[in-house]
């Protein structure tokens, strides 16, 4: 082969054209960007896609879970409309059922357990006191009569 140029050919060459046999640099640049680029990408669109459970993150167990679920459901099934119901669960704050409720169970308990205390002795004598009645032949005691008490 010949080193020299054609007589037809431009005498200055650009610089992303290549001898014969050299390296191609502009395809290893753009080959490494392009590789960039799709990792962005990706990242920009997992960050997005876990938008709704980082806003919920701060709510409840119960939403949150919910919200991870709906997510989960988005990217595994391309259906979109599980990402924006919880991108609306997210924002709408719930009411807190759950400590109330624990609240009075729990003051329940305890005048359940103060009653037993006190009123066992009273209960067990009542009931040794009281004649016992008969159905159908068995045997049962009688119930014992307790106080109502009025929150006035």
């Amino acid at each position: 082969m010949s080193d020299q140029v054609h007589p037809m050919a431009p005498h200055h060459l650009p610089f992303y054209m290549t001898e014969q046999g050299g390296t191609d640099y502009l395809m290893w640049v753009m080959g490494i960007f392009l590789i960039a680029a799709v990792l962005a990408v990706g990242n920009f669109y997992l960050h997005l896609h876990t938008l709704p459970e980082r806003m919920a993150h701060k709510s409840q167990k119960m939403q949150f879970e919910i919200v991870a679920v709906l997510g989960l459901l988005a990217l595994f099934t391309h259906i979109h409309l599980f990402w924006i119901a919880g991108l609306m669960l997210a924002l709408i704050d719930l009411p807190d059922f759950g400590t109330p409720l624990r609240s009075i169970a729990g003051s329940v308990e305890k005048i359940a357990d103060s009653k037993e205390d006190t009123g066992a002795a009273e209960v067990q004598g009542e009931v040794e006191a009281a004649p016992t009645r008969v159905i159908h032949e068995k045997t049962i005691p009688p119930v014992p009569k307790e106080e109502v008490r009025s929150h006035a």
